[in-house]
């Protein structure tokens, strides 16, 4: 893609859209064919299983790995310009803030970027709890809650002014991203094979990671061309979440990458499920479990905020380039969601569905 033609005939504001929509879209198809759902896989391993949706989870973020730093080898893209690294990261957001959107996802039946996905086939429920995702993310970016979000990440921030690169920090060769990356995919290969997963469904897995690097490249690209200061970043699913919600609601508001991303998703999800013939609605089945998913889209709105990023944005796409925060936030989200599936589904005899 030529981005500078791009940027040339339509402008900056507009390009950053498309590239956001593309990334989106590769998004959509890739995880609603694939099924990828971090709150699946950790409910599966806080069960002593290494089934099918581990494989899944290991794979999208292995592939993640692998392209990001393979493009970052050839020369496509810079990790410590992405803005998740040039700026300092939060541990204690990270902490609590992946805590809280562990216990979200898990109450919500689906973390972010999944009640997209799902929203998108017909499903009611993720479409009033992604709204009310999207409500509170705004609320914690610039809202009510944000007071609570700044006293709260201000606690404990990374050294430096800037996020905290793992790889450079252990003093590891520049390759080793991408060796870890290949390994942690050997690793997924294997479990699928064990639980007998199909070839399409290890490939558009592995679409959700690329995905991933293909908004770091192209946002990297439209940086090196632009006039203007752009934001080098990827798939996530707070700000952007937030801001595509503001878009329609305030007529001031620019194009950018963020609003281009969103529906990306929902169309490439929503094209997948029409083509597959999986899309149908689906009504709300109770209030109780109405109540639980709302509760859980507060948790995660104001959790993901805090943590810099949800499941996709800290867990595949902040890991991708070994951002130190966007790991903490990732292992607090695991430990809150086990947490939350054994204390409230298991000993409270609530049905996990994926």
């Amino acid at each position: 893609m030529d981005i500078l033609t791009l940027v040339e005939n339509i402008g900056e504001a507009p390009t950053a859209a498309v590239l956001g929509l593309i990334t989106g879209i590769i998004f959509g198809v890739a995880a609603q064919r694939s099924r990828f759902c971090l709150r699946a896989a950790t409910v599966e391993f806080a069960r002593g299983q290494l089934g099918d949706k581990v494989a899944v989870w290991l794979l999208t973020i292995s592939t993640a790995i692998v392209w990001v730093q393979g493009a970052q080898a050839l020369g496509l893209m810079h990790t410590a310009d992405a803005r998740m690294m040039a700026v300092p990261g939060s541990w204690s957001g990270a902490i609590i803030g992946g805590l809280l959107f562990g216990v979200g996802m898990v109450l919500a039946r689906g973390c972010s970027g999944r009640l997209l996905v799902l929203a998108a086939n017909g499903n009611l429920r993720s479409v009033v709890s992604g709204l009310i995702f999207a409500v509170v993310a705004q609320m914690s970016l610039s809202g009510i809650l944000s007071p609570w979000r700044d006293k709260l990440a201000s606690l404990w921030i990374t050294d430096g002014g800037r996020n905290m690169d793992l790889i450079a920090t252990l003093g590891l060769p520049d390759l080793s991203g991408l060796a870890f990356g290949a390994v942690m995919a050997c690793l997924a290969l294997v479990i699928a094979r064990k639980n007998r997963i199909g070839a399409s469904r290890l490939i558009f897995a592995s679409g959700v990671g690329f995905a991933v690097a293909v908004g770091w490249v192209l946002t990297y690209g439209l940086a090196q061309v632009a006039f203007d200061p752009v934001q080098i970043e990827s798939a996530t699913f707070s700000g952007p979440s937030a801001h595509t919600l503001m878009f329609f609601l305030d007529r001031n508001s620019v194009l950018e990458f963020d609003i281009g991303l969103v529906p990306g998703v929902v169309i490439g999800s929503f094209l997948a499920a029409v083509i597959s013939r999986e899309f149908k609605f689906q009504g709300f089945d109770g209030e109780s479990n109405m109540r639980r998913s709302m509760t859980g889209a507060v948790l995660m709105g104001f959790g993901a905020m805090l943590a810099g990023g949800c499941a996709i944005g800290a867990g595949v796409t902040g890991g991708s380039i070994f951002a130190g925060t966007a790991w903490a936030a990732l292992f607090a989200m695991w430990i809150g969601a086990m947490a939350t599936d054994l204390f409230v589904d298991q000993r409270g005899g609530a049905a996990a569905t994926a």
